[in-house]
């Protein structure tokens, strides 16, 4: 095994001594906001699963998306995560069996190669790797590691993702605010901001935002505001200001509530392209089917639901789709959430759930081999 670069990360092994050598599998959710890594005992794969589930521990870092952060700041905050993780559970590299890291900016085989071939530097060589989109454990969240349905992901950024029964898969938006993340975080702060330039030169109407907005950023004009906006103009402070938006439009801006309907639609196109493409919906458009729906944006602690609102457009043309939310996106690692026979966890204990899958689907076949 091989340190990158920072060789101090798994210093802590030298003092780790596992005495019962219990093999544990690591499930990591990196996205342009944060990184979370579970760590988790091997168990048998049951119908259903333990309630709680057997988590171990549970770390926290900052972004983990290369495409935002950069390739070396990205590998330093996965492998400083899941070293967290290994530590807090008592547990080293050697007691690994399995890894899946669903991390956003995963968009090409080369992106999984790329990802892979680091992972294999720092773990030993029969620990089994899976490298995913961050979409796919946020859908294995919701469905206890069975990839079927759709998942909606509304944070910083925004993607759909959908899987049949027969492993067909298909997404739809996650390709970056520049090519369009319409209806994500940064999406909808940053056409508040640009209403509030408009505004303020004349080309737009006037708008609660601005007031509130430069209230909140402590400055004292719109013309300010270019100079906070490029400063930093990183994905997940600009979307930092969605609130802001929610509660403008609660107080009936208009031009807030513009905004958040025309993200509600973008939103429920994401989902209609996906669940058209695999056919989720049956030929009648009926069939049922989970429809996973996670992030800040979707967050349902406001008059102004953005997830609610999701939910009721596409229910008019796909009335099957049944709505797996969480109360708070902020999960401990043992709440779950029910709908049915799904129940919702954290993102990061759904990749654990798939490295799981994955792992004793690979065993099976193993043994049958032999």
């Amino acid at each position: 095994m091989k340190r990158y670069r920072n060789g101090e990360i798994w210093d802590f092994e030298h003092e780790v001594a596992v005495a019962t050598n219990r093999p544990v599998i690591l499930g990591l959710d990196g996205g342009t906001t944060s990184t979370v890594c579970i760590c988790m005992p091997i168990m048998p794969f049951s119908d259903p699963l333990p309630d709680p589930l057997p988590v171990l521990a549970r770390a926290v870092a900052g972004c983990s998306n290369h495409n935002s952060v950069g390739e070396t700041a990205a590998r330093e905050t996965l492998e400083q995560v899941m070293a967290d993780a290994l530590s807090k559970s008592g547990s080293n590299r050697s007691a690994v069996r399995a890894v899946c890291l669903a991390v956003s900016g995963v968009n090409h085989p080369t992106d999984q190669q790329r990802i892979l071939t680091w992972l294999r530097d720092i773990f030993p060589t029969q620990v089994k790797l899976y490298v995913r989109n961050d979409a796919v454990a946020a859908l294995a969240s919701g469905t206890m590691g069975k990839l079927h349905g759709c998942v909606l992901i509304a944070g910083t950024g925004t993607i759909a993702y959908g899987f049949t029964e027969d492993g067909r898969e298909a997404r739809a938006a996650g390709a970056g605010p520049v090519l369009g993340d319409w209806g994500s975080g940064y999406g909808i702060a940053a056409l508040a901001l640009t209403a509030v330039i408009r505004a303020h030169d004349g080309r737009g109407p006037h708008t609660m935002l601005t007031s509130t907005i430069l209230q909140t950023l402590g400055l004292s004009s719109a013309d300010e505001l270019i100079g906070w906006t490029y400063a930093d103009p990183s994905w997940a402070r600009i979307a930092a200001l969605v609130p802001v938006v929610v509660s403008c439009a609660e107080a009936g801006d208009e031009v807030a509530n513009k905004i958040l309907k025309e993200a509600v639609q973008e939103l429920a196109l994401s989902v209609k392209a996906v669940v058209q493409r695999l056919g989720l919906c049956g030929a009648d458009r009926k069939n049922s089917f989970p429809l996973v729906m996670v992030g800040g944006v979707l967050e349902a602690n406001q008059r102004w639901d953005i997830g609610r609102e999701v939910m009721d457009f596409i229910s008019k043309d796909y009335p099957g789709a049944h709505p797996i939310r969480p109360k708070s996106y902020l999960l401990c690692p043992d709440m779950v959430f029910g709908w049915g026979r799904f129940r919702l966890v954290e993102p990061a204990v759904g990749a654990a759930l798939l490295a799981l899958n994955e792992f004793m689907k690979e065993c099976v076949q193993e043994a049958y081999r032999r």
